[in-house]
């Protein structure tokens, strides 16, 4: 294409001052990352420590060769980066991309290559992902993006950690399955159209598995006739671009502008939104996987490398991002700041956080100086950050994450523990209570407000599923993982999954197996809502959806993985319990954190077994209790929850504790239901205790205090 011809009046700023292959240039703004479209051109900013030359590469869209490249003179670099604005370029008519040139010498991890073609660290939106499940071009194009979206006047939330309820989703998965009954089904505008939904369950928060841009077709295979693809994402292509094949549209630019009309709605039903990031490694994976990005522009500054010039695999993934080193630090607090600002995002979890502490030659940092960043950046400091506190380099910090009091954790010993103790495993009842409470024994004096009062609270996030694992149905379904159609002869996927199949594998006939089950979801349900700290869950558990037994189906995009909507009028007592708790949560704020001391003097806190009046619990009890009481402000008056925990396969009488100066409880919630076969009641229907009541074998309950 020559531009040569063309005769345009540009600011006397930023006119051009030579010509390069037929295109006017001239220096561009060295601090600013990434593509930026001016009025009159678009600005190229990159960096390379260890290149020693760049090349710009111009493509018409959609095709493989490039139209144009454009050497960069060394006087457009300054440091370690080059930039420079092109002239005349239409946005909507073109994709680029990189090459650099650099030593070779793959023992001390120099892997330059001029002729491979790179996509920009920093494009904001990825060209050639458009349509899911189609092999991609042999290499990545970026294309430039004009940001207009007008979020107006949106106030950013002031929500605590501890006031969400949490609602981990696969956008694809959610809305894929013909059940949903959505216009554009497996995409953002599909999530767009279930948000009354979430908002009639009670979800206050979305936690979205990774829409950064990825590549779904990487391990792409054939199984037993079936395609399975890497369907979850952890494999980040670009860590600033959202995954072009969520949109609806097939037109150029949608998929920023489609997540952020989602965004804009979610908040504006009091939803919000948090992203799972994966910044601990990339989809180039081991020395034998491709160079699309960070390799081909300094693989010693992105990836830590052993000394031979190899890739450390805390990851479990192939390689290990440098989160540590300034460069790599620099470009993930920009990346968060980005999200946060230009999409509006609430929070963030990170994906095998760990190994954002780690230094660069893989050995744990005291304290981490990206972990230190993210905590006190002034455009992150509202933000929510959430650690999977651990990694696939034996790393495991939960209840001890670096730069604590600024981070929250995914609790997995709450996930353990509570799986275990509901099943039966008496042994942990020490823990369970610990866990109910808010995990006090966990995180220690460190979460203390300096009057003693425990506020480790908005740090704790409690759950029993994710997407990592069997769902709730599932974990009262099967005693094994059953992984056979991932392909790996089911050696794949955790075997420690502290299920239970209630006496028969997989789905049965026998009424009694499935009321046992029932009743399990629902024992399930009410511990998870009624422990302190912040519930999450996986999308779908409301209504019992089942991955018929595959607890890793990161490569099932089908009928495994998607949700089944016709399963909430099939198990429509589930759908209405997990909103009943939801709610009920939601109205007794004594549940989610401490409040102050309770008028009529009823202790803050306290756990026992059957006996109230010692709290003295033993090890191994088969039953727990624990009770919250303190003065909600809100409502002026007392609040006060008793939960019953009988995970033994009897019937036992437990004693409910004393209200001061009179006070009565009253039932909200029996999970093994009453003669009517109700298992909660409304406010105004609950029912009035004296000082016993008979649990039923493996059942919870849940009393409302009132003083008068």
């Amino acid at each position: 294409m020559d531009q040569s011809n063309f005769k345009i009046d540009y600011p006397l700023s930023i006119r051009p001052m030579r010509e390069i292959n037929g295109f006017q240039v001239r220096p561009g703004f060295f601090d600013m990352n990434g593509a930026m479209a001016l009025d009159s051109g678009v600005n190229f900013t990159v960096h390379t420590k260890e290149g020693t030359s760049c090349e710009l590469l111009l493509y018409h869209n959609g095709e493989e060769e490039p139209y144009a490249v454009l050497p960069f003179p060394q006087e457009y670099k300054i440091g370690d980066v080059y930039a420079m604005i092109v002239f005349g370029l239409d946005i909507d008519k073109f994709e680029y991309a990189y090459r650099v040139d650099g030593p070779y010498d793959a023992e001390k991890g120099l892997i330059f290559d001029r002729n491979a073609v790179l996509l920009d660290p920093y494009a904001r939106d990825v060209a050639g992902q458009r349509h899911w499940g189609m092999k991609k071009m042999d290499s990545y194009h970026a294309r430039v993006m004009k940001d207009s979206f007008d979020w107006g006047a949106m106030p950013q939330s002031k929500k605590e950690l501890s006031d969400l309820i949490i609602y981990e989703l696969h956008v694809r998965g959610f809305t894929q399955h013909p059940s949903s009954g959505v216009r554009y089904p497996g995409t953002f505008d599909g999530l767009r159209q279930k948000i009354l939904y979430l908002k009639e369950l009670g979800i206050n928060a979305v936690e979205l598995m990774p829409i950064f841009e990825f590549d779904e077709t990487r391990d792409m295979r054939e199984v037993n006739g079936r395609t399975l693809l890497d369907y979850w994402g952890y494999n980040p292509v670009c860590f600033y671009s959202p995954n072009s094949s969520y949109a609806a549209s097939a037109a150029t630019h949608r998929v920023s502008g489609e997540l952020k009309n989602l965004i804009r709605e979610l908040h504006r039903n009091d939803i919000e939104v948090i992203l799972d990031v994966v910044f601990n490694h990339t989809a180039e994976g081991n020395e034998l996987g491709p160079t699309f990005s960070f390799k081909g522009f300094d693989n010693r500054v992105y990836y830590m490398l052993t000394p031979d010039g190899n890739y450390y695999n805390f990851s479990g993934c192939g390689n290990t991002l440098n989160c540590n080193h300034p460069i790599v630090q620099q470009m993930i607090v920009d990346c968060l700041r980005y999200w946060t600002i230009y999409y509006r995002v609430d929070g963030f979890r990170f994906d095998l956080a760990s190994i954002l502490g780690r230094h660069e030659d893989g050995t744990p940092l005291n304290n981490p100086p990206l972990l230190r960043s993210l905590a006190y950046d002034p455009v992150l400091s509202n933000v929510k950050l959430i650690a999977e506190a651990w990694d696939a380099g034996g790393m495991y910090q939960v209840g001890k994450f670096p730069a604590s009091r600024r981070w929250a954790e995914w609790n997995g010993r709450y996930r353990d523990v509570m799986r275990s103790y509901l099943k039966g495993d008496n042994w942990v009842a020490w823990t369970a209570a610990w866990s109910l409470a808010g995990s006090g024994d966990l995180y220690g004096s460190a979460y203390e407000d300096g009057k003693g009062n425990y506020v480790g609270y908005n740090s704790c996030i409690n759950f029993l599923t994710c997407h990592d694992g069997f769902t709730l149905y599932d974990l009262y379904s099967y005693n094994e993982k059953h992984n056979e159609a991932n392909g790996w002869n089911n050696t794949d996927g955790t075997n420690d999954n502290r299920s239970w199949n209630c006496g028969a594998e997989g789905e049965t006939d026998d009424p009694e197996v499935n009321q046992l089950r029932r009743k399990m979801i629902r024992n399930a349900c009410t511990v998870l809502f009624c422990s302190r700290g912040t519930p999450m869950f996986y999308a779908g558990d409301e209504f019992g959806n089942t991955q018929f037994g595959n607890n890793n189906g990161y490569c099932q995009d089908n009928e495994i993985s998607w949700l089944d909507w016709s399963y909430i009028e099939k198990n429509r007592d589930i759908y209405e319990f997990f909103k009943f708790m939801i709610h009920y949560r939601l109205r007794h704020r004594i549940i989610q954190k401490r409040l102050p001391d309770a008028v009529c003097g009823m202790p803050a806190l306290r756990a026992h077994d059957v006996n109230p009046e010692i709290t003295d619990l033993p090890e191994n009890a088969r039953t727990i209790g624990v009770s919250f009481a303190g003065y909600d402000r809100q409502k002026g008056r007392d609040d006060m929850i008793y939960i019953a925990v009988n995970s033994y396969w009897e019937p036992v009488e437990i004693g409910l504790p004393q209200i001061p100066h009179g006070g009565v409880w009253y039932l909200s919630v029996n999970t093994a239901g009453d003669e009517c076969g109700r298992y909660f009641y409304e406010e105004h229907e609950e029912r009035r205790m004296g000082g016993t009541f008979l649990m039923q074998p493996r059942s919870v309950a849940v009393f409302a205090g009132r003083s008068y």
